[in-house]
């Protein structure tokens, strides 16, 4: 059943929904008198969607429309979750045209995006601002963190916490950024992220698979909460591909403002060969959109690039094809070495200044490691696991930290995927946040940022001559729904579903469209079996990552540990510590 009543009346009333639509669109006198006089609703009918603007009342049609929306038509487990909204992905609540302009659908919405496995690609919750007030709410209201470690020279980890140390967070990046607003906001120099592309694809499995009115929404809820973590002079690089480079520049136009456009870098990916080369047209590049938080007070540093680095003019190949044929006239060795060192170097400069494109010309050597394996920076290598390759390589990383902060600058990385946004900072001597959701970070991001720690040799490190040493903090945000998934999967009786409801209703995080309540006392639920009435109920919890809030902290039904609730509280700032 819906949440409420209020679809259900108005159905009755009108007879059909599709006729209240109808009188909506028209804005017909009986709708309103209905919601303004008539319906026991009326006050909460007045507050969603009417606005009070001098001395009149403005009706919100978009919000209403999509209010109707919610009733979802359709006894078996599958046909009961359909009736619900739940399990019909064929009808699913996120359903949208191809179509995408600036005023994209569900953009007045927040899409939490949570997945912690590669196999566990969920379809996406949309929380309506209108209709899920009290659940954004809490969604972006600080989450308590669990599993503390210190990680790196011998520190107290308590002390270390109250001085803005490396953070790695594990958790959904949307509410984790949320949690973390109050500490961190005007206080990051440089935020790089290279999100789900959209296609489908990605190279780390994450749910990379959203249509683009929900992959815009997506990326809307956490660009306008990054844009708060960004001091005066802050900057943002977001990488993409084609697939969603026009929309998103038009996106961060509008969140960041057209006249905080610094430019857009073109990064070659590498250079092609073998079978790619059988394609009509390869893409071969990356786009780098890059914004600032305020363009008068931006300063970016001018570097150029040196001609020990240049992008090599021949490859092997080619070098050995010019030896054979000088061998030709009976030069002798050191005759041709000495032409071809000097065939190498003639005509280029001894610096260039850093263009727009990258990795496009002679000047500019910053291949991706998708195409050339650097051997420090395969990350299967480093920490002897199974193939597993950070996306963009340290260099390319070095590059952006280097343009744009100093040293003991805090750089932002919350899509952290391997780490190497946060590997590379903390090897140039920054400070660094990190934040990933997927439970990979548990294996290969922490324990490849302990590498660093320890100081390993791969990437730049003997660019920056890196030997090790600095300290960083892993914590989780604490799980909240897990706990009360076990209790409903160890059910065995009937009367225990009244007993666990309370539970459910003051305690766990609910998807915002159904009422467990109204469930319990459907006629269609009561006829299914326990175990289809366990589903049902696992699917009423929301099905995203959930966490436990900060505020609720020392509630004795978490039973937290007081080591565990004393470092929130330190990591928060609590006045009372």
């Amino acid at each position: 059943m819906p949440k409420n009543k209020l679809l259900q009346d108005l159905e009755e009333y009108f007879e059909t929904l599709g006729q209240v639509r109808n009188l909506a669109q028209n804005y017909d006198e009986k709708l309103f008198n209905y919601l303004l006089e008539e319906s026991k609703y009326k006050e909460e009918f007045k507050n969603r969607f009417f606005i009070f603007n001098k001395k009149a009342l403005i009706f919100k049609i978009n919000e209403f429309l999509i209010f109707l929306d919610l009733k979802n038509l359709s006894g078996s487990f599958t046909s009961y979750a359909n009736k619900i909204g739940l399990a019909n992905k064929t009808k699913s609540f996120l359903k949208t045209n191809n179509e995408v302009v600036l005023n994209f659908a569900f953009k007045d919405g927040v899409i939490k995006g949570g997945q912690s496995k590669d196999d566990e690609i969920q379809n996406e919750i949309f929380f309506n601002e209108i209709l899920a007030r009290d659940e954004i709410d809490a969604l972006f209201s600080p989450k308590a963190l669990q599993n503390f470690k210190l990680i790196g020279e011998n520190k107290n980890l308590q002390e270390y916490l109250k001085d803005n140390p490396n953070l790695l967070i594990k958790g959904n990046n949307l509410l984790a950024l949320h949690s973390l607003k109050k500490l961190y906001a005007n206080k990051v120099k440089l935020i790089y992220i290279d999100p789900p592309y959209n296609t489908g694809s990605d190279s780390f499995n994450y749910n990379d698979k959203f249509n683009h009115s929900t992959w815009l929404t997506f990326m809307k809820n956490r660009l306008e909460i990054a844009r708060e973590f960004l001091s005066d002079d802050g900057v943002i690089f977001v990488q993409c591909d084609d697939n969603e480079q026009a929309y998103l520049k038009v996106l961060m136009d509008e969140i960041f403002g057209r006249e905080n456009f610094v430019r857009q870098i073109i990064w070659r990916i590498g250079w092609v060969s073998g079978f790619k080369s059988t394609a009509t047209i390869v893409r071969n590049h990356d786009t780098i959109l890059i914004y600032s938080k305020k363009r008068d007070v931006l300063k970016l540093k001018k570097i150029y690039l040196s001609r020990d680095n240049y992008q090599e003019r021949f490859n092997d190949e080619s070098i050995k094809a010019i030896k054979n044929k000088l061998e030709q006239y009976q030069l002798n060795k050191q005759v041709i070495n000495d032409f071809i060192d000097y065939l190498l170097k003639v005509g280029l400069p001894e610096q260039y200044p850093l263009e727009s494109t990258w990795n496009c010309s002679i000047y500019d050597k910053l291949n991706s490691i998708a195409i050339v394996s650097f051997s420090g920076e395969k990350i299967s290598k480093l920490l002897n696991t199974n193939e597993f390759y950070g996306q963009k390589s340290e260099a390319l990383l070095q590059r952006i930290i280097e343009i744009s902060t100093n040293e003991n600058d805090i750089v932002m990385d919350f899509f952290a995927g391997s780490g190497t946004t946060l590997a590379v900072a903390h090897k140039m001597k920054r400070k660094w946040i990190g934040i990933e959701q997927m439970d990979y970070i548990k294996d290969i991001t922490k324990e490849r940022l302990k590498k660093v720690v320890e100081g390993e040799q791969g990437g730049i490190s003997k660019t920056v001559n890196w030997q090790g040493g600095g300290n960083f903090v892993y914590a989780e945000l604490m799980p909240l729904n897990t706990i009360y998934k076990e209790k409903i999967q160890n059910l065995n009786d009937e009367k225990e579903l009244d007993n666990i409801y309370q539970e459910l209703k003051t305690k766990a995080f609910l998807d915002y469209r159904v009422d467990i309540q109204d469930i319990l006392k459907d006629k269609d639920f009561k006829e299914l079996s326990l175990e289809d009435k366990k589903q049902i109920l696992n699917l009423a919890l929301d099905s995203n990552m959930d966490y436990v809030l900060y505020g609720d902290i020392k509630d004795k039904d978490y039973d937290i540990s007081k080591e565990t609730i004393k470092l929130n509280e330190i990591f928060y700032g609590d006045e009372n510590v």
